[in-house]
Parts: C-alpha cells; sequence; structure tokens
C-alpha cells in the first residue's frame, strides 16, 4: 500500500476504519473518467431537494471555530472524566471510531458528549454505512449489492430517530475516502439526509490526492456542505511532503468552487515514513491551513491506535493506555489561546488568495507575492500570506494572516503597505480577542516557529 501523501492512495484513516479491501476496490474504480460520468447521472434523481447552508448546520454554522478529533477514546476508556478530557483540551466535537460501532456505544458517547459540552459526527455501520458505503443506491434491480431509493430512506430514519433525541449529534459520518465512482451515491444519501433531517451536517473526508479533477468531481456531483481531506506532511528524517502545499492549495480552490468549507486534519503522530511532531509542528499545520482557507481543524489522531494495527503508530495525543502525552498540552495550548480565538475572527470571511514570499524555489503548486494596491512589498525570510475578504462586497477592509514558512526557526518579515489606501493596520490579540492599532505603512513581524499573525488593514 502507497503512503497517504501519493495521489489517491489509501490513507491511515482507511486502515482504521478497517475498509482496506473496499476502498481499495473502490479506488481502482476512480481512475476513468466514465466514474465521474456515471455519478453525475446517477446523482440527476438528488438534484432537486434542497440543500441547507453551510451557515444553517452544526459546525459550519455560527460563530465558532469547529475543532475536532478523529480516534477517540475506545468504548471501555469512554467515561465522564475522558469526554470532559476533550473539552478540556479545546475540542468541540469528535468523530466516532476506536471500536465503536454498536448503536447502544453510540448513544453512551452521545449522552457522555452531550454532558462535556462536545457535538458528535456518528460513523454508524448498520444503517448509515449501508446505504452511502456498503452498498450504492439503485433502482435498478440488475444492480447487485445496492439499496432502493425507499430502503436507504428507511435506514437513515433509523438512524435519525436512535441519535436524534440528544443534542451532541452533529450529523453523520457518511463516507471516508471514497473514490470518485462512489460519489453518485453519495449525492443520494446526502440528498436523502437533507430531506428528512436538514438540520444535521452530512460528513464526507476525502483522499489526499494532486488530482484537482477529483475534488471538482466531488463538489458538483455530490453537492456537499463541506470539503474535507487528510493530507501529513511530516515525512521522516525532517522531510516535508513536496506536495502538500499544491494539495492544499487543489481543495482551496475546490471548496471556492462550492462556496462550501474547507476542512483538513493535521498529523499528531508518527507512523511508517512520517515523524513525531513537535508542538511546533502541530502550530505550523494548523496556521498554514488556516492561510489556505481552512474553516476546521480536525487532530488526527487523538487517541492512539494499539499497535496490533500495523502502520508503526507512535504516541498520539493519548497513549494506547490513556496517558497524556506532550502533544495533548500542545495541542491545549493551540487550540485554547490560539486557534477558536483566530478562528472565530477568520471563520467568516473569504479566502482571496494565499501566497509564498521570500521563498526560493517555490513549493510545487505554490504562488509567489505579487504587489497589490495595498501590500507593495514582502522583505525579509519566508513566510506565507493568506489574504481575506468581508462576504459584503461594500466592505473594503482585508485581513492578512501572516504564517512562518519554518516550523523550526524563527523569522523576521516587513510588510510595506501603500498609505495611499490602507489608513491602519490592526494586529489581533488572542488574549482578548481585540485588535490593537498600529502606525506606519511597514508592518514588521517577528514569528516564533510555527507562528502566525492575523492583521487588519483598514481601506479606503
Amino acid at each position: 500500500m502507497q503512503s497517504p501523501h501519493h495521489s489517491l492512495a489509501p490513507s491511515r484513516r482507511t486502515l482504521l476504519l478497517g475498509a482496506g479491501a473496499t476502498a481499495a476496490a473502490t479506488f481502482a474504480a476512480t481512475q476513468t473518467a466514465a466514474a465521474t460520468t456515471a455519478a453525475t447521472s446517477m446523482a440527476q434523481a438528488a438534484a432537486d431537494v434542497a440543500i441547507p447552508s453551510p451557515d444553517t448546520l452544526p459546525l459550519t454554522g455560527g460563530p465558532d471555530f469547529p475543532i475536532g478529533l478523529f480516534w477517540p477514546p475506545h468504548p471501555y476508556a469512554s467515561t465522564p472524566q475522558r469526554f470532559a478530557e476533550i473539552a478540556e483540551a479545546g475540542f468541540d466535537f469528535v468523530i466516532s471510531g476506536n471500536y465503536a460501532g454498536d448503536g447502544n456505544i453510540f448513544q453512551y458517547q452521545l449522552d457522555l458528549a452531550r454532558t462535556a459540552g462536545l457535538k458528535m459526527l456518528i460513523s454508524d455501520d448498520i444503517q448509515i454505512r449501508n446505504m452511502a458505503r456498503w452498498f450504492s443506491i439503485s433502482d435498478n434491480p440488475a444492480d447487485h449489492l445496492s439499496v432502493t431509493p425507499a430502503e436507504a430512506r428507511e435506514l437513515f430514519t433509523r438512524a435519525r430517530d436512535a441519535y436524534g433525541p440528544y443534542s451532541s449529534l452533529a450529523g453523520f459520518n457518511f463516507y471516508d475516502e471514497p473514490g470518485a465512482g462512489w460519489f453518485g451515491t453519495l449525492a443520494k444519501a446526502l440528498a436523502v439526509s437533507r430531506e428528512l433531517a436538514p438540520q444535521l451536517l452530512p460528513y464526507v473526508n476525502l483522499f489526499p490526492s494532486d488530482d484537482a479533477a477529483y475534488y471538482d468531481a466531488f463538489v458538483d456531483v455530490v453537492k456537499p456542505s463541506l470539503v474535507s481531506f487528510d493530507r501529513y506532511p511530516l515525512l521522516s528524517e525532517g522531510r516535508e511532503d513536496a506536495n502538500y502545499f499544491h494539495n492544499w492549495a487543489i481543495v482551496r480552490n475546490a471548496a471556492l468552487r462550492g462556496n462550501v468549507p474547507a476542512w483538513v486534519f493535521i498529523q499528531t503522530l508518527a507512523y511508517n515514513n512520517h515523524r513525531e511532531p513537535t508542538a511546533a509542528e502541530l502550530l505550523w499545520q494548523v496556521n498554514i491551513s488556516l492561510a489556505y482557507g481552512a474553516k476546521g481543524i480536525q487532530y488526527f489522531t487523538y487517541w492512539t491506535p494499539e499497535a496490533a494495527r500495523g502502520e508503526g503508530f507512535g504516541p498520539a495525543l493519548i497513549t494506547v493506555d490513556g496517558k497524556r502525552t506532550a502533544r495533548y498540552a500542545a495541542a491545549k495550548k493551540i487550540n485554547t489561546t490560539w486557534l477558536h480565538q483566530v478562528g472565530r475572527e477568520l471563520k467568516p470571511l473569504v479566502s482571496e488568495t494565499v501566497e509564498h514570499a521570500n521563498e526560493t524555489p517555490l513549493p510545487n503548486g505554490t504562488a509567489g507575492f505579487q504587489p497589490t494596491d495595498l501590500v507593495t512589498g514582502v522583505g525579509g525570510q519566508p513566510v506565507v500570506i493568506g489574504t481575506f475578504r468581508s462576504r459584503d462586497s461594500a466592505v473594503k477592509d482585508r485581513w492578512l494572516l501572516v504564517a512562518n514558512r519554518s516550523h523550526s526557526t524563527s523569522t523576521r518579515a516587513t510588510l510595506t503597505l501603500n498609505a495611499d489606501q490602507v489608513t491602519g493596520v490592526d494586529f489581533f490579540q488572542p488574549v482578548s480577542s481585540k485588535y490593537s492599532a498600529t502606525r506606519g505603512s511597514t508592518v514588521p513581524l517577528t514569528l516564533a516557529p510555527g507562528a502566525a499573525q492575523l492583521l487588519r488593514l483598514h481601506v479606503r
């Protein structure tokens, strides 16, 4: 099996979900344009179902920036104390897994989540996966391994009625890393969800891929409520995945194309060919993702997968036997002192550009800094600059998230602004969640390894 940074390779998440054979079969079906064409045709039946705005759904809606985790405590470790520990670290939602597959366990965990103030996305193998992953949805009796639309509605209704009474239910995890050949069925499955429970978030997470057509087809055919993907850039021997930024640029474009949020998973642990992240490398993944327009951050993993699963998994935020690691403390600090605060500022904004300044050669798929009417120059050491605008076109101000390109060394950079257009600059202060004003047309920045600074430019 290939590493997850290769195009459309089955990733570690697929292995943890125990779907290797199914994923491999689906993956093989994605390699032709015919798969996407067929998916488009299948999806036509779902076209007349109203699609709720992401602004109205759990996690994607509201002012708070969603921070989630994958691979939570296993059923025997699912206690009030453990779920309180999750909330204490600044997490907002949990994607079920780690041997939780029974309906009674889901209800028990939903109750724990409700008490802890958390939301959950439920990966229900009996109802939801039967209508969205293990079987296709088809009216044609000749289509083997399929359920009818009526049967799909019945399956979803069972799941909705079983878990819907819990206020902690945010939605259902319909499919992790589907191939394009499955997009038609996913479109129908999401249409069922939107018809029968428009208040719930239908969640799908995509493969890492360097193929823009894969993400564009997902947006065009499935009509998702968000575009989520996983790609883990911290390789062994201090290396970076050379196409990490390229993949992020593709996902950013797809999310803008669909006018939906972009979510990403960040790497918390070592596994085959990947290293254990430092605290600065956790922060770096978060801030690079924010610069590229992320509207949700998810951690892979929270609890450590046991050795019997293979792949050489090292300790995550919590060890196999339930002990906190240094990465738990690092994630807690990031989530509670930075990400929630800056994420709340960025969530309602629209990603306008993302550029790499002072970096030669440019990484694959990235854009180098180009002077604008607002920012005429960027001097100093390498930084990644995400520019954001308000959804209200009458607001002329711009926001800049300037991230240190390095996760190992501090950096200094200076932004030169056009004083004829920019009348003032505010620095975001996460401690107070307020902006402090500064003067002058040059803005010096000193950023710790992996760190970032949010600026607001007042524009004439």
